[in-house]
């Protein structure tokens, strides 16, 4: 157990390590979207390959595809859904509400998938106890996040507008995520290669953000902006695709909403680490004290959740 609580929190540091590459990428070709796209082939590239020097298969069978419902391949369609979501999100909500929003959508979903066993998740009845721990997750998790980020003068929040559709959306969109991972799930135990599992649902995304990207940039990638990319802006699809083979292998273990908490305990971590040290060329702000103190407070609402 203590293996895949290892592998979802390591899999939500290299979330974290994902995003200032890929912030860097889109600077190079000048599209929130076409570098989610480009991040997206990177993963479907590498995952597809260790697909077919590991099992020598890279799609499913025909008989597979057709004796399993529809729904067990809509995960690789929510991740682009989060993603985009996100480029509307930010402008409107500013940084902190654009985190803590679909994160709350995260947790409180995961609790539930895993409360009454959908997607075919493993089911942890809802005590008292696990109640509570959800409650100091995410009073950590606030402690960790908002607080240091109250002084931020550069956040600014469209005037004049009704935020609480945005507000809502930003939930649901959280909550898209927690589905998308215990799909993934499912879909890694069904086809017992958890490899192969993350191909497809990345593959499916793939052809997802492309159509979006299309409809909304209206034009192709030029050569001038990929003669930008640099090698090391790669690695974001490889992060990416790391964290997605992470949830396929950790939520038929220990369930939708431990998986999604651990991973979010590593994206925090991993973030404040890359601020720390301004890995990938971002902005450098050290560690806080009031940071640290939240993430002790996000274990000991793991711990009730998973132990006590």
């Amino acid at each position: 157990m203590f293996v895949y609580l290892g592998i979802a929190l390591f899999a939500g540091f290299l979330l974290a390590n994902q995003n200032p590459i890929n912030a860097e990428l889109r600077k190079n070709v000048n599209s929130p979207f076409w570098a989610s796209t480009i991040s997206q082939i990177i993963g479907v590239v590498f995952l597809g390959t260790t697909s077919l020097l590991l099992t020598g298969n890279l799609f499913p069978s025909a008989e597979f595809i057709q004796s399993h419902p529809v729904w067990i391949w809509i995960g690789g369609l929510l991740g682009p859904v989060y993603v985009t979501s996100n480029v509307f999100l930010f402008p409107r909500l500013g940084a902190v509400q654009t985190v803590i929003f679909p994160i709350l959508g995260q947790v409180v979903t995961g609790v539930i998938i895993d409360s009454f066993g959908w997607f075919y998740a493993v089911q942890i009845p809802l005590r008292m106890m696990r109640v509570l721990g959800v409650l100091i997750t995410i009073l950590g998790l606030l402690i960790a996040v908002v607080l240091p980020s109250l002084n931020d003068k550069a956040k600014q929040l469209e005037p004049s507008s009704n935020l609480l559709p945005w507000r809502l959306w930003a939930i649901i969109s959280g909550s898209f995520m927690a589905i998308q991972q215990a799909i993934n799930g499912h879909l890694g135990f069904l086809l017992q290669r958890p490899i192969q599992a993350s191909f497809m649902s990345f593959f499916i995304g793939l052809i997802a953000i492309f159509i979006i990207t299309l409809l909304t940039e209206r034009r192709l990638i030029t050569r001038v902006e990929l003669r930008k990319i640099k090698k090391w802006n790669m690695l974001g699809g490889i992060w990416g695709a790391f964290f997605v083979l992470g949830s396929v292998l950790a939520v038929p273990k220990i369930g939708a909403g431990l998986s999604i908490m651990m991973a979010l305990l590593g994206q925090i971590v991993g973030s404040m680490l890359v601020q720390q040290f301004g890995w990938w060329r971002s902005g450098t702000y050290p560690i806080r004290m009031i940071q640290v103190v939240g993430l002790g407070l996000m274990l000991v609402g793991i711990v009730c959740i998973k132990f006590l």
